[in-house]
């Protein structure tokens, strides 16, 4: 009895160290597990807060980009709008003025003449001035497809030239000398109104400096005295050359250069001649 009590006492503390090591292991198992599971919810919350900042991070930045787009679109509706409102027009009435020299003298009826070579017979000068105006209309930026940025315009173009007062010859006297009158000449202004249509070509279209040509062009000159067979009108054809600036809107002003080229005497008549100026023009 005495040896089986012994056994007993001696065999319990051991049994009961055993299960506090097994409690203490287990304990320790699970604030392992514990401590793994609260690294996967920190690691789950931070991936949920960077999700959520990069999803915040790309409304805002689709917020931005849609506000650059809208402001993209608002400026090209400007520069649209000021390109419309900006752009060349088609037609334009403007007015010249310069200076003009006559290849030849104009001999005339009532002044120079060799059909009434009595009175003063003063010759006309040959360097002029002159003003005129005309009108450009447009037909076509593009040449109809076939040069781009190059307009062709239709000219409609009057000008008045005058070369000055000379003594007349006795036509021009008063009285007459073929009417047995003293030698009192008058004073004869020797001048010619020109007329002409032309076609134009511009060139750099939307440009604020256009350069332009007249490759050939119809004049129909009426000159005063008339020649000494009374001859009023005579054709020439018209060269010319300029370029105009865009100054304001649709306000231009340029210098141009054209010659007339008879072809021939008409009547004792040989009036080629230049001219070169400038001109002021309003488009609408």
């Amino acid at each position: 009895m005495v040896f089986s009590f012994s056994l007993v006492l001696f065999t319990s503390p051991v049994a009961a160290h055993d299960r506090a090591k097994a409690l203490e292991q287990e304990v320790l198992e699970l604030k392992k597990r514990l401590i793994a599971i609260q690294d996967e919810l920190s690691q789950i919350r931070t991936d949920s807060s960077r999700v959520e900042q990069q999803v915040i991070e790309n409304k805002q930045a689709i917020k931005e980009e849609r506000v650059i787009v809208q402001q993209k679109i608002e400026s090209e509706k400007e520069v649209i709008k000021k390109a419309i409102l900006e752009e060349s027009p088609r037609n334009m009435i403007f007015f010249r003025g310069g200076w003009a020299r006559q290849d030849h003298h104009h001999n005339g009826i009532s002044v120079q003449s060799g059909v009434a070579p009595v009175g003063a017979q003063q010759q006309a000068p040959l360097n002029a001035w002159y003003v005129g105006a005309g009108f450009d209309f447009g037909l076509t930026k593009d040449t109809w497809g076939l040069i781009p940025k190059t307009e062709l315009i239709a000219e409609l173009m009057f000008e008045y030239k005058q070369f000055g007062t000379v003594l007349g010859n006795a036509l021009a006297n008063e009285p007459t000398q073929l009417a047995g009158g003293d030698l009192n000449p008058r004073h004869v202004t020797s001048s010619t109104v020109t007329v002409s249509a032309a076609p134009k070509i511009k060139f750099l279209e939307g440009y604020r400096l256009r350069p332009w040509i007249i490759p050939a062009g119809l004049a129909i000159h009426i000159i005063s005295p008339p020649s000494e067979t009374i001859t009023f009108f005579q054709p020439a054809v018209m060269f010319a050359a300029g370029a105009d600036y865009k100054l304001w809107k649709n306000i231009v002003l340029g210098v141009d250069a054209r010659y007339h080229l008879m072809g021939g005497h008409l009547d004792g008549l040989r009036l080629n001649g230049l001219t070169l100026g400038g001109y002021l023009g309003i488009g609408f």
